[in-house]
């Protein structure tokens, strides 16, 4: 890139971007994911980047993709055609919004735009030159789950080396499934997670008009300030748990734990097996998860084999008192296990104990499922938009597993027999 492309780049991109510009470009890693609030500038980024990148590379091909597809012409067509016209290229590029596409006039080089709702478009995509070097997911949270998210990926997985570009603003519910995705893809090593929010681009961008409104919300309405400007899942009202800590968890610091905790929910048919291994920091109330086996249709003797393997000294077990056959037969296979001490409002009592300690610290690379279940846990709403006044019994094997496992620590003294 020569230094005129540079300084030009440095009036059509936000500065939060421009380290991140050049790894997008030498194609660093796989998959990108922006996230931010509104006016953030992410999409205007990505659109210039798509653009150079194939001025770069004459057999690069890009297919953009939203949710809908009678929304593509009004947002990333008109998107990608403002960084054409921006970049001086209006004359390099023939612009079509009534076929969906994008051409390169010199070497024919397309930009596919098409709509998840119609999946066989989608699978037919093919190109007469080169190959789909660069797939963007705009408004992630649109799409539909994660399996048609991996089903686009796998029709459009061929040819070249590929990038993956997703933005999108965060849902407001961090049990929403593009939160819970992103959080997972997280940990991936070929995975780049960047977050902006307005704030990091120049105010004359933006106009007096847009930052006195931001502020406005800002005084009146905190929390959908924090959703809408800077792209914060605030939550619906209904999360269970507000003090995880997403956090490391070394390898030095599980060593140096003095006393852990497990506790086994066993798995029914479809739902999983769940172990997990915990230590608490009584004097500062803090409680970290670190270890877990989590796996549907595992049988008993690879379920004990993989406890064995975390648990090599056989310390005690607290599991699922529901499944006294089960408990024998792991106990009969050298486990050290004990059933857990239920009750009337045993569940009750151990989430609200988990509620009140200060900080419950998950390391996502470690515990995936702990962290997803643990965030994700919220009080169901009825047909009203009214919460329910109970805790829901799904998506919540670690959680249980995590009860029994401190169970001996939460019970109250004075209760001999509550649990």
């Amino acid at each position: 890139m020569d230094n005129t492309l540079d300084i030009n780049l440095s009036k059509l991109i936000a500065p939060r971007f421009w380290g991140t510009v050049f790894k997008i470009m030498a194609m660093d890693f796989q998959n990108y994911y922006f996230n931010g609030g509104r006016a953030s500038t992410k999409s205007s980024m990505l659109s210039i980047i798509i653009i150079i990148m194939m001025t770069q590379d004459p057999n690069a091909n890009v297919v953009v993709l939203r949710q809908v597809a009678n929304t593509l012409r009004d947002s990333v067509i008109s998107q990608l055609e403002w960084a054409i016209y921006e970049l001086g290229l209006g004359h390099e590029f023939k612009i079509s919004k009534s076929t969906l596409e994008i051409v390169r006039k010199s070497t024919g080089q397309k930009i596919l735009f098409r709509g998840a709702d119609d999946p066989q478009k989608i699978k037919s995509i093919k190109v007469a030159k080169g190959y789909i070097k660069i797939i963007w997911f705009e408004e992630l949270a649109e799409f539909k789950g994660v399996e048609g998210l991996r089903s686009i990926k796998q029709s459009l997985g061929r040819g070249g080396k590929q990038i993956f570009l997703y933005s999108y603003n965060p849902p407001r519910s961090a049990n929403n499934w593009a939160n819970q995705y992103v959080d997972q893809e997280s940990v991936r090593e070929d995975t780049l997670v960047h977050r902006s929010t307005y704030r990091t681009v120049p105010k004359k961008w933006l106009g007096e008009t847009f930052l006195a409104e931001a502020e406005s919300l800002k005084k009146t309405n905190r929390q959908a300030y924090d959703h809408e400007y800077l792209g914060l899942p605030v939550g619906t009202g209904g999360e269970v748990f507000g003090n995880i800590v997403k956090s490391q968890i070394t390898d030095e610091m599980v060593a140096s734990f003095d006393k852990v905790y497990r506790g086994l929910d066993f798995g029914f048919a479809a739902d999983p097996l769940a172990y997990v291994e915990a230590y608490y920091d009584s004097a500062r109330k803090r409680l970290y998860l670190f270890n877990e086996i989590y796996a549907t249709g595992m049988s008993n003797a690879k379920a004990i084999a993989a406890i064995k393997a975390l648990n090599p000294n056989n310390e005690m077990i607290t599991a699922d008192s529901a499944e006294p056959r089960t408990i024998a037969e792991f106990r009969a296979q050298g486990l050290n296990i004990r059933p857990s001490k239920k009750g009337a409002g045993s569940v009750d009592h151990g989430i609200k104990w988990l509620q009140d300690i200060n900080e419950i610290i998950i390391d996502p690379r470690r515990t995936p499922n702990i962290f997803r279940e643990f965030r994700g846990y919220e009080i169901e709403q009825d047909k009203m938009g009214n919460f329910k006044g109970m805790f829901p019994d799904k998506d919540n094997h670690t959680i249980d597993s995590t009860r029994y496992a401190l169970e001996m620590v939460s019970k109250p003294r004075k209760q001999s027999s509550a649990w």
